[in-house]
């Protein structure tokens, strides 16, 4: 049996981790563990309580998957815990995968673990991961060697079946897709900066000007968050 564990961490945006979860689950052959600090119920950023099935202290050290998902605050305050990141360093330097959806490649580069690896975040942060280590790709999904990011949020489905092709071919990553009839036709052209137009965007980087920030505090202060982890 070889073992997937998806982070979970206060004040995550579930969604990141819900649709990786969902097609993962069909690979076979594998566990799908939700770990987190302690076993007790995680509430996400919208309130969704979400159940670990391991702590850190239970998860395997040899993992097929190393994934963590992104956030806000939530994320933020991840980047600082110390267990968090040595739990991710500890086990990111074994697993055959280390990945994540959103923001969660920013926890992972402060983890140490996106040094020198092509990645991609939200749209907000992109540029942001190069002042922790990888090197900013602004696409869906991007792989480099065993490193597989996601963009933001609804990119968890696009990053999980790329990783679903990976581990079990990509004919059975196709018929995944088509039982969860991912066949993605949008309400609205407005899911990135450049079909949302300049207002909308502007808008949202208004929204998202202090979470920015507080990720270029926290990049300032790389070195000892690295240290933390160790």
């Amino acid at each position: 049996m070889k073992h997937i564990a998806l982070l979970a961490y206060p004040e995550m945006t579930a969604l990141d981790l819900i649709g990786p979860h969902h097609v993962l689950s069909m690979v076979p052959g594998v566990k799908v563990h939700l770990v987190a600090k302690t076993r007790e119920p995680v509430a996400s950023d919208m309130g969704l309580l979400l159940t670990p099935s391991l702590s850190f202290d239970d998860c395997p050290d040899e993992l097929e998957v190393l994934f963590t998902p992104g956030g806000t605050n939530g994320t933020l305050a991840a980047m600082e815990d110390s267990q968090t990141l040595a739990f991710l360093r500890h086990r990111g330097a074994k697993a055959r995968w280390v990945s994540s959806v959103c923001t969660g490649s920013l926890l992972l580069g402060a983890a140490g673990l996106l040094d020198g690896y092509r990645a991609t975040s939200h749209w907000s942060v992109v540029p942001q991961l190069a002042r922790f280590g990888a090197r900013p790709v602004a696409e869906r999904v991007v792989r480099d060697v065993n490193r597989l990011t996601g963009a933001g949020v609804t990119a968890g489905l696009d990053f999980g079946l790329t990783l679903v092709a990976a581990l079990a071919g990509e004919e059975h990553a196709r018929k995944v897709q088509l039982l969860a009839e991912y066949d993605p036709a949008p309400p609205f052209d407005a899911g990135s900066p450049a079909s949302a137009g300049a207002a909308t965007t502007a808008a949202l980087r208004t929204h998202l000007a202090r979470f920015v920030a507080d990720v270029e505090a926290l990049a300032d202060r790389r070195d000892t968050l690295a240290r933390s982890a160790s």
